[in-house]
């Protein structure tokens, strides 16, 4: 009896974190448990397949074992939710890239089963170089280009963070795996609230832009060809410096990003995961009123300009608590008005940080959507 008890609670444990790949994460529950469920969930359908088996193995009452069984079923179900809807995006995902930036030769599928439970260790060269007083990045060489030294594009990434912490070390194995591409990463640091509001950030990502482009020739970087990459915090400086208009700046990848800011001072609060209202007071000195043209400025919606943005992929969950999924939505319309290449990938099952994993349904998609996207605006 106590085994069967035992079991019964692991089946509802699993049950309770597999439903974190159809419902938004509760605030007083830890968002990272919802990334773990949404991309780990091929693994973790193993413990409830393990209770699954145990419990028609064993004895014990009818209505225990039958309560158990239902339970783990449902808990395997969501947890390979986020399989089956990975597959069927990237079934569509060639068409849709396709669509909005034209043809590209991605060469591995959208999504593989094969890959879901395979670990790549990051590998690779790093060189780090100081390009403003106190500010480093972290460079990682193109080393699969067709011709040696051939000037490689460079993908600029900003981490994260809530504005007020992280730092370029932030998923490096992410860096690598495009270095392994053939295209330069330049990960870099930038100046964090409440110390250094913006638009500091905006000053440091484009001081190290220059200084990639003053370097290009050392770093077998092209200078012409320079795409910004965020994530979350970094989405929105992304995009409110790659709106600005330089023609290097091929193109403008943001993941789970907000890019109005006075739309993101509007749905805030103070009782959230994050303390958001407390974020966007230390970023951006307080609420609107008062700050318009900061807030107008940190804005990468209220920069869209036709024949002057360039292309963009945005990527986001749906059921996202840290960053509403609307704030990608909402850009995706501006960007479609304003003609502009664009495509957004909205990821039914995925919470903030879906691309930790990059064999994981998010972590595939992310990868091989990047990489379309690198190579049709980059060429």
């Amino acid at each position: 009896m106590l085994i069967n008890g035992l079991l019964l609670a692991v089946a509802a444990a699993a049950l309770a974190l597999s439903l974190l790949t159809v419902v938004p994460v509760p605030v007083a529950v830890k968002w990272r448990f919802a990334v773990l469920a949404g991309e780990f969930g091929c693994a973790l359908a193993l413990v409830p397949l393990g209770v699954l088996a145990a419990s028609l193995a064993g004895g014990g009452g009818l209505i225990l074992k039958t309560l158990t069984v239902v339970l783990c079923v449902a808990a395997i179900g969501l947890f390979l939710k986020p399989v089956v809807q990975a597959w069927r995006i990237g079934r569509g995902l060639p068409a849709q890239l396709a669509a909005a930036f034209g043809p590209a030769a991605p060469g591995a599928a959208p999504f593989s089963l094969r890959t879901l439970l395979r670990v790549i260790p990051p590998n690779g060269p790093v060189q780090t170089h100081t390009f403003a007083p106190g500010l480093a990045l972290d460079f990682y060489p193109a080393f699969a280009s067709a011709v040696p030294r051939t000037p490689a594009a460079c993908v600029i990434v900003i981490h994260g963070g809530g504005w007020d912490r992280g730092d370029r070390r932030q998923l490096a194995g992410f860096n690598h795996g495009l270095a392994r591409q053939g295209w330069a990463v330049a990960a870099i640091s930038y100046r964090l609230a409440p110390a250094h509001p913006w638009p500091a950030q905006r000053e440091d990502v484009l001081a190290a832009i220059a200084w990639l482009k003053t370097h290009a020739a050392e770093l077998a970087v092209d200078p012409t060809r320079l795409v910004l990459f965020g994530r979350s915090a970094g989405g929105q400086i992304a995009t409110a410096v790659g709106y600005l208009g330089d023609p290097a700046i091929r193109g403008v990848v943001a993941l789970y990003a907000p890019h109005d800011m006075r739309f993101t001072w509007s749905v805030s609060r103070e009782d959230d995961a994050l303390n958001s209202l407390k974020l966007m007071r230390q970023y951006l000195g307080g609420p609107p009123e008062g700050h318009e043209a900061l807030y107008d400025s940190a804005s990468g919606q209220s920069l869209v300009r036709r024949g002057r943005t360039p292309p963009t992929l945005l990527m986001h969950g749906t059921i996202d608590t840290l960053s509403w999924v609307r704030h990608s939505r909402r850009l995706a319309v501006a960007l479609g008005e304003a003609q502009v290449p664009h495509a957004f990938v909205e990821l039914p099952w995925a919470a903030h940080g879906f691309e930790v994993n990059p064999d994981g349904p998010g972590g595939q998609l992310t990868a091989f959507a990047l990489k379309w996207f690198l190579a049709a605006v980059t060429k």
